[in-house]
């Protein structure tokens, strides 16, 4: 099990990424169709600025996506996602030396943003499509690896499990995590993401939350993302523009239950909801 209050600095690429308290990391969308900010930030000028701004407050990682996972979503070709996320890639790292995570599940994106100086792979199909391991294992890349059952097209339509979540998806990722050892990936390179909002109902997800402190026996980082999701929207019944104080709630419950990343849209509220929270539970031995 891993022990959260101690030091884990996780190499990606020429970044070394403090795990010894919480982090953001701001979502970046080059795709026309995401789920919240489908479109604005699809031309390259538009997403600079927009990493831009994320950096400047306290997003540790930027995730740059250029498929759309959201449910119902049409699959692109890999030649698009190619053109939408390369040119990013190579821009945030050439302009602010960012630490930039790419969500792909596609293998010649992998290699394609890792050339380009991408630190990590955040990947929702958890290296299932064919040569994705492969690719992730030359990467050298630490490798985020989610709980979905199905594809985007498909997850929603009525997720059921046969026992409680949180043992499915413990018991899901523990495979996951095997089978990519065995496939080469060392373990010291993987983060679990729960997957909220992947293969779940609202019940599902506000159960697996409630319960995701037994996620932390599989002894690796927590990434997490729940910013503007449908579940707040289903709770609250709030429209997705209206999902912030949503989002910082379950953020904040994230981080009592051992969530590592934060992957957020609004990064400077996440930052204070984020370091107010760790503050507590750290009894004010506050970090630089």
């Amino acid at each position: 099990m891993m022990d959260i209050r101690a030091s884990t600095h996780l190499p990606c690429g020429r970044h070394r990424l403090d795990l010894s308290f919480p982090r953001i990391m701001g979502i970046l969308n080059v795709t026309p169709d995401s789920f919240s900010d489908g479109g604005r930030h699809a031309v390259p000028d538009d997403a600079l600025r927009h990493a831009e701004q994320m950096l400047a407050e306290g997003a540790a990682i930027i995730d740059v996506g250029g498929e759309s996972t959201r449910p119902g979503a049409e699959p692109v070709s890999v030649q698009q996602e190619l053109d939408r996320v390369v040119p990013v890639v190579e821009a945030l790292v050439r302009e602010f030396d960012a630490l930039v995570s790419v969500d792909t599940s596609t293998p010649e994106v992998m290699a394609a943003t890792a050339q380009a100086g991408a630190g990590m792979i955040n990947d929702v199909r958890n290296l299932r499509r064919e040569g994705a391991l492969s690719a992730a294992v030359v990467s050298g890349l630490p490798v985020c690896l989610m709980h979905m059952i199905g594809e985007p097209g498909d997850m929603q339509d009525d997720p059921h499990y046969d026992r409680p979540v949180e043992e499915a998806v413990a018991t899901f990722l523990a495979q996951r995590v095997a089978a990519c050892e065995a496939g080469g990936l060392r373990r010291e390179r993987m983060l679990l993401d729960p997957g909220f909002g992947f293969a779940k109902s609202v019940e599902h997800n506000l159960r697996l939350l409630k319960h995701m402190d037994r996620l932390e026996a599989l002894g690796l980082p927590l990434l997490v993302g729940m910013s503007r999701k449908s579940m707040i929207g289903k709770v609250l019944g709030r429209p997705v523009e209206e999902r912030l104080s949503g989002s910082l709630a379950l953020s904040a419950l994230a981080v009592d239950r051992g969530a590592r990343i934060l992957r957020v849209h609004d990064v400077g509220p996440h930052v204070d909801a984020v370091n107010m929270t760790w503050a507590v539970l750290e009894e004010g031995s506050a970090h630089d």
